[in-house]
């Protein structure tokens, strides 16, 4: 959804807001088009960490969306929802821990925590998935991915929230808060 100059004042701040976020050097994020359909307002971004020359990101990537709907859905509980996404592939050992999906949604509402970026009715799903390649793609053997998907609606739609999803896709790809200029294992594949 495209932000017409008739929008009022609280979303078209909110959107240049998260538009002057700064980010660490091993994440690149760039404005995206808004999907459509699910709020008159919103404001979009993807972001991968260490893009290659083509953008592509062997570590792990994400989208970020807050959208506004000055009518307030009940679901939302206000006029603000945010929408996020993460994944990154992980080496098979650590896609197998039961535990893997409760501590990467334990990453978001620490993230989240430490910025203070308040929030409410916040949900969503980690699913971690192992999988083998078969016929012509036998040859990227067994590997594992997380998936984080979570929506909530901020009490304040500020950089905070913005800046949280950017740290949950580092923590996701390997690379924890503050350990810029750190190398990444890429997760190996095995057959």
């Amino acid at each position: 959804m495209n932000v017409d100059h008739g929008v009022s004042g609280g979303f078209a701040a909110a959107a240049d807001g998260l538009r002057s976020a700064r980010f660490r050097d091993d994440l690149v994020v760039r404005e995206i088009p808004s999907p459509t359909g699910l709020a008159p307002f919103g404001v979009a971004f993807a972001g991968d960490v260490r893009p290659d020359s083509h953008g592509d990101s062997p570590y792990g990537t994400g989208r970020f969306v807050l959208l506004h709907d000055p009518d307030e859905p009940d679901s939302w509980g206000g006029p603000w929802r945010i929408v996020a996404f993460a994944q990154a592939p992980l080496e098979l050992e650590i896609g197998t821990d039961p535990l893997l999906a409760d501590v990467a949604w334990s990453w978001l509402t620490d993230a989240l925590a430490s910025r203070d970026a308040e929030y409410e009715l916040l949900a969503g799903t980690a699913t971690k998935t192992v999988s083998r390649g078969f016929g012509s793609l036998e040859d990227q053997g067994d590997g594992a991915q997380i998936e984080l998907r979570a929506s909530w609606s901020p009490v304040a739609p500020t950089p905070a929230h913005l800046d949280a999803w950017a740290e949950l896709v580092c923590m996701l790809a390997g690379l924890p808060p503050r350990s810029e200029d750190i190398a990444v294992l890429h997760p190996s594949r095995r057959r």
